[in-house]
C-alpha cells in the first residue's frame, strides 16, 4: 500500500476528524478552553493598541495590508503577552496531553472502535513522561538548526554578508545546519507516536523510528512541508476575515474594542490546528508503516 498523494491524503485525514467531529471538536473545545484558563491567549488591549497605530500611520497600504500586519503579528506571538515559566510549562504539557488524546483517539477510531472522549482523556497519558523524554532529544536534535540560525542574524547585524564570497559561505554553513536538523528531527517526531504504544520505551520508539524513515526522509519531509502549508493557509483563510470584520466594527463603535473576536479565534483556531496537524502526523505514521514502495 502506497501512500496516497498530497490532496486525497489531506481529504482523508480531514474526513477521519469531520467523520468523529462531535469527538474531535469536544477535545479542541476542551483544549481552547483549558489553555485559556492556564495560559491565556493573545492579549486585546495589545492588539487594540496595534491596531491604533496602523491606524494613525500614515505609510500603510490600505485595510487589507494592516490585516495581513495583524495577522503576521498575531502568528508571531507579538499580540500575546509574556509568559511566566510556569504558564510555560502548562503550555507545553497541555499540547503534549492534547497530542496524545488525539493519538490515542484516532488508534481507536481506526480500529473500528467508538471511544469516548472521557476515556481518551483519562488514558492517553500513561506514555506522557516517555513523551516527554523524546521531546527533549527533539529540542537537541534543533540546536544545529538553532545555531545556524544565529550565525546567519549575527553576520547580517555584522553586514559580513555584504560580501558574495562570504554571504555564500555562510548560507551554504547554515543550510547544512538546517537539513542536519530535519535529517534528525523526523526520526524523533514519528518516535513520539511510536512511544504511544504499550510497553515501549524511548530508545527503542527512536531506534523503531529510525528504521522505518530510512530511505524515505525525504519524501517524509515534503508531507511535513505540506502540513505547514496547509496550517498556514487554513489559518490565514479563518483569521484575516475575522480581523477584516474586527476592524470594520471596531470602526462603527468603540463597545467591540473591548470585545476579544480576533484573541478568542486565534484560540479556537490553534485548537483545530493542533488536533488536526497531531492527526496528519499519525495517519502520515501508520501510512509510512503500510508502504510497500521500495525505500529511496
Amino acid at each position: 500500500m502506497q501512500i496516497p498523494g498530497y490532496t486525497q491524503f489531506t481529504a482523508d485525514v480531514t474526513h477521519t476528524l469531520w467523520t468523529h467531529r462531535s469527538l474531535f471538536g469536544l477535545l479542541m473545545l476542551i483544549y481552547a478552553i483549558v489553555t485559556t484558563v492556564f495560559v491565556g491567549f493573545a492579549s486585546q488591549d495589545i492588539y487594540t493598541q496595534f491596531s491604533a497605530i496602523l491606524d494613525e500611520s500614515a505609510t500603510n497600504g490600505g485595510a487589507i495590508f494592516q490585516a495581513v500586519l495583524l495577522l503576521a503579528a498575531g502568528v508571531t506571538g507579538g499580540l500575546n503577552v509574556q509568559l511566566n515559566d510556569v504558564q510555560q510549562v502548562y503550555a507545553v504539557l497541555i499540547a503534549i496531553l492534547t497530542w496524545l488524546t488525539t493519538v490515542w483517539l484516532l488508534r481507536a477510531v481506526l480500529s473500528g472502535k467508538l471511544p469516548r472522549l472521557r476515556d481518551g482523556i483519562y488514558n492517553a497519558g500513561s506514555p506522557i513522561v516517555a513523551t516527554i523524554v523524546i521531546t527533549l532529544w527533539l529540542l537537541v536534535q534543533l540546536v544545529p538548526a538553532a545555531i545556524g540560525v544565529f550565525i546567519f542574524n549575527s553576520a547580517s547585524a555584522t553586514g559580513m554578508l555584504d560580501s558574495g564570497l562570504i554571504a555564500m559561505v555562510v548560507s551554504i554553513a547554515v543550510a547544512l545546519l538546517v537539513v542536519l536538523s530535519i535529517y534528525w528531527a523526523i526520526t524523533s517526531i514519528f518516535a513520539i507516536v511510536i512511544v504511544t504504544l504499550p510497553g515501549m520505551y524511548p530508545w527503542q520508539a527512536i531506534r523503531a523510528s529510525g528504521d522505518i524513515v530510512t530511505g524515505r526522509r525525504l519524501r517524509i519531509v515534503l508531507r511535513f512541508a505540506w502540513l505547514i502549508g496547509i496550517d498556514i493557509i487554513v489559518g490565514t483563510i479563518v483569521l484575516l476575515p475575522i480581523i477584516l470584520i474586527d476592524r470594520l466594527l471596531t470602526s462603527l463603535t468603540d463597545f467591540f474594542r473591548y470585545v476579544p473576536l480576533v484573541p478568542v479565534t486565534m484560540a479556537l483556531l490553534s485548537s483545530l490546528l493542533i488536533v488536526w496537524s497531531a492527526a496528519y502526523v499519525y495517519m502520515l505514521y501508520r501510512k509510512v508503516v503500510e508502504d510497500d514502495a521500495k525505500p529511496a
